[in-house]
Formats: C-alpha cells, structure tokens, sequence
C-alpha cells in the first residue's frame, strides 16, 4: 500500500518522544504537512524546529502546547485557527500514575484527566465545526490497552483512557454524516525511550512472558496503524479502538 499524506495537514499532540515520535516521522515520510506538539520549554521547542530545518525537514512545525494548563487550549485553538485545513488530528499526548485506589491523591487525578481525557475532550469539540465544514477528517486518539483490561495501580489510568474510548465512539456517531472518522488505537507494552530508560531488563522479559507475541511492541508497529487510519485507505472505519497488544488482552 502506497500511503501518501501530500497536501494534508496532520496534527500530533505529544509528538516529541515516544510513540508520538514514531506516528510524526511515519506521516512526515508520508509527505504530511505536520504541526507537532510538545510541553517541553519553548527553548527545546525552538531547538527541535532548528534541527528539523537542518535535516531539510520543511514540511514539519514544533509549537508548545501544555495541556494541564486551562489557558493553553485558547493560544492552541488560536494557532490552529491559523492554518486553512486541518485533514488529520491525533490526539496523542498523556500521561501516567500508578497508584492504589487508597493512594491516589486528587492533584494526580486532576493531572490525568485533564491531559488524557479532557484535552482530546475540548479538541475534539473545537475540530468538529470545522471537520462538518469541509465534509472530510480523521481523528485518532491514543487510548491504551488498560481501556479494556486493567490491573491494580491503574485506576485513575485506566478511568481516563476508558473515557477517551467513549469520547471516540460518541463523537465518531456524531461525525461520521460528515465523512469524519474518529477512532481509538489502544497500545500494550511498547518499547519507547522512556520503557528503556525507566524499566530494567530483567522485567522487560518477565512482562514478555505474559504476552503471546514474546515481546513488547516497537512504536512503529503502532504508528503505522495510525498512519492506515487516517488515511484515505480507510473509507468505513470509525468508532473502534484498535488494540495493539501482541494477543495480550485475550490471555
């Protein structure tokens, strides 16, 4: 399948690491025309636009957006205003704390819902004017695979992303007259930067073993469903979360 974004505008919350990085350099080979987020200072930020421009990288733009920060949406919603056609959003940026239930303290909570359920929230209510105008859009949102199974520590988690797939299945009921389809891609364990750096070897392999596949996923295995998503490959889809998890929730 030759997939091609030339001429579109995709949008990625929290493209700076991660899986955000991997769906932002699949669509950037793709030929997207990219606007990327990050809430790293604005001098990262700068310097991430620099290196891009250095690598030839015209068709991409980092800005900072903090999304635990109610002001941010509107100097956000005002840059996006900016740009006459947005065709792809993917509401990726999130967060995480582990904690049990009796231990979870209200300013954690508070954290998680603005920035993975709230934030998807308030930008899929902004695109949707503009999605119906054009008759045409797709919107992703990185769920995970603790919407649909769960373990202890993860309440307030996997309450967010539980959330978010109810926001893609309602919002994508609500769109898909206007050629819009919204759907949820829901990871398990994947080897990012922060995986390597944070999660030592040995239980690399121990969480290995309760995977059918033997092995955690690499990012780009997620991102290029994404990239199919949002795509005009996709023509039917929409209402789903698409779980990425090498067999790990049937066991």
């Amino acid at each position: 399948m030759n997939i091609t974004f030339k001429d579109r505008t995709v949008v990625v919350t929290g493209g700076t690491q991660g899986i955000g990085a991997s769906i932002v350099e699949e669509f950037r080979l793709a030929e997207a025309n990219l606007i990327i987020t990050g809430a790293e200072s604005e001098e990262v930020i700068e310097k991430l636009n620099i290196e891009a421009r250095a690598k030839g990288f015209n068709n991409l733009k980092y800005i900072r957006a903090d999304f635990t920060d109610k002001d941010s949406f509107s100097s956000f919603f005002k840059t996006l205003d900016l740009i006459p056609h947005i065709d792809v959003f993917v509401n990726n940026a999130g967060t995480n704390r582990n904690n049990l239930i009796e231990n979870i303290v209200a300013e954690d909570f508070e954290l998680l819902l603005n920035l993975n359920l709230k934030a998807p929230f308030e930008i899929t209510k902004y695109l949707t004017k503009r999605l119906k105008a054009q008759n045409y859009g797709r919107i992703v949102n990185i769920a995970s695979v603790w919407s649909v199974v769960t373990r202890e520590r993860r309440a307030a988690y996997t309450i967010t992303k539980s959330g978010l797939v109810g926001l893609t299945k309602t919002s994508s009921v609500e769109l898909a007259p206007y050629n819009v389809l919204v759907n949820a891609v829901s990871p398990g364990f994947t080897m990012t930067e922060l995986t390597m750096a944070t999660v030592p070897e040995e239980e690399i392999k121990l969480f290995s073993e309760t995977v059918p596949a033997k092995r955690f996923a690499q990012p780009v295995e997620i991102a290029r469903i994404v990239l199919f998503l949002s795509s005009d490959m996709n023509t039917y889809i929409t209402g789903q979360n698409i779980i990425i998890d090498g067999g790990f929730s049937n066991v």
